[in-house]
């Protein structure tokens, strides 16, 4: 987060979470807590624990560790848990742990399963540490600070409940003899139940000052989300979260699709994990893996386009497919790309005017390109969901909010509006709108047709292992020896 993660960051993950180990994440030693009692004394002091919240979702750059080494990676490896199981992207080969997530294969040991899960709770345990001293902060700040704590919680139990299920539900600090609260699954629609409040608590205490950390309008969107996502639908609360942010004017679609990535912290951006390029320990690796025909990371490729998305591009992309992905060498001459390479996130100092010979900066592996997580784009395509109800609809205000994306793509606002939005065409727009940036997985899940296109998708490639308990992924087993079976499994 280039703008304050040099603020003593250093400071909260040297004191506070050196004796969290790294086979500790649900089960924080008893002396972490001594060690912040002994931390958080003045606002300053709490104000490093909620940066330190962000640190834990940047994770760490894996390139700067040996293979051997597992470290929080944050959203580093998102990728691979949600677009590698759509059917958007894969691995260029077939070997490793990371291709058993396209190829649906994903086992407890999984260890990229297991680090994004340890992830997400070490951004939940740092939170709530937050929460627990936030009372120290100068009494204008308590609220603030409150609230931000709060939607990080939110946001990584959001992603933890869409992707594992049921989960423990943890809202204070825990000490390694609590064994039930740490390692008890608690029902879906509870998990979701916090996740609401949570971030309820972000859109009234929260300004929009900030797009690097929480603000109203980013507790707003990923509200609609939430609304839209739970287990009984809330359309209407997503309507109006969704239009607050759509009258507040305070955000806007970039005229140029690529400058969305390239123009960071633009006008479209509601909010975004930042990194710096080269600096090993604010940097990220993922761009560099992204890459194949001129191998920049230490796989062979990773989040290599499908050829049905290709297609998909090619009819409704308009002006975003150049900005979206490009072949190289001899696929470059196919008529549909086999193997093409997502371009969104070329490491910073990247060229692609020369799309035979694309450079990808001096340190690929350092990249500082920044991870968008919310843009005004799929606010606007929410709107329109949460008009749709889950049903084909003509209603004018979703048209005007789907044709908003559309246009921008260089579509005719006229001739290419739909007579009626179809659940089909807002999946369709949200898939090329959206790609690679870790929606594809979760739209089809929300739509209800994640089984349907994803055994399609799974029997065209040739993917036996498919069926539909694996749209939801084993929980580590390392988590469940750790809880000495209080810790439950997913049918698989």
């Amino acid at each position: 987060m280039k703008k304050y993660i040099k603020f003593l960051i250093f400071t909260i993950t040297a004191t506070l979470f050196v004796s969290c180990n790294s086979d500790e994440f649900l089960n924080p030693l008893p002396d972490t807590v001594i060690v912040a009692e002994t931390f958080f004394q003045t606002d300053a002091d709490v104000l490093s624990g909620v940066i330190g919240i962000y640190d834990a979702i940047q994770g760490v750059n894996e390139n700067t560790q040996s293979s051997s080494v597992r470290f929080n990676r944050g959203v580093q490896l998102e990728y691979l848990l949600t677009e590698h199981r759509s059917d958007n992207t894969r691995s260029k080969t077939l070997e490793g742990s990371r291709a058993d997530f396209h190829r649906y294969i994903v086992e407890p040991e999984n260890i990229q399963s297991e680090d994004y899960y340890q992830s997400m709770y070490e951004i939940i345990f740092r939170a709530n540490n937050v929460l627990k001293y936030v009372a120290n902060a100068d009494a204008s700040n308590i609220n603030k600070y409150t609230a931000e704590a709060k939607f990080l919680r939110g946001y990584a139990y959001f992603n933890l409940v869409r992707l594992y299920g049921a989960v423990p539900l943890l809202t204070k600090v825990a000490t390694s003899d609590e064994k039930e609260l740490l390692f008890t699954r608690v029902d879906v629609a509870k998990v979701y139940e916090q996740i609401v409040l949570d971030l309820q608590e972000g859109t009234t205490n929260l300004d929009n000052t900030h797009k690097s950390r929480a603000s109203k309008a980013a507790a707003q969107g990923l509200l609609a989300k939430v609304y839209l996502t739970q287990p009984t639908p809330n359309y209407v609360g997503a309507k109006q979260m969704c239009e607050a942010i759509i009258n507040s004017g305070d955000l806007a679609l970039e005229t140029d699709f690529r400058n969305v990535f390239y123009n960071e912290l633009n006008n479209e951006i509601i909010f975004a994990i930042q990194y710096a390029s080269g600096d090993p320990n604010e940097s990220q690796g993922f761009s560099s893996e992204f890459t194949s025909y001129k191998r920049q990371g230490r796989q062979d490729g990773l989040n290599i386009v499908n050829p049905n998305l290709a297609v998909d591009f090619m009819n409704n992309g308009g002006n975003r497919t150049g900005a979206s992905y490009a072949a190289f060498g001899d696929d470059a001459n196919l008529p549909i790309p086999e193997d093409a390479e997502v371009i969104k996130f070329l490491p910073l100092g990247s060229d692609i005017s020369d799309t035979n010979l694309p450079i990808y900066g001096d340190q690929p592996g350092n990249a500082g390109n920044d991870w968008i997580i919310l843009r005004y784009s799929d606010v606007l395509l929410m709107h329109a969901e949460a008009i749709m109800q889950g049903n084909d609809t003509n209603d004018a205000n979703a048209l005007d909010s789907f044709m908003k994306v559309k246009v921008r793509a260089g579509f005719d606002a006229i001739t290419d509006r739909p007579a009626v939005l179809t659940v089909n065409t807002l999946l369709l727009e949200r898939r090329v709108e959206l790609a690679f940036e870790n929606h594809r997985f979760f739209d089809l899940l929300r739509l209800g047709v994640a089984h349907d296109v994803l055994g399609a998708h799974a029997t065209l490639k040739g993917y036996t292992s498919y069926n539909i308990r694996r749209l939801l992924l084993p929980i580590p087993s390392r988590e469940i020896n750790l809880s000495e079976g209080l810790l439950t499994q997913n049918p698989q």
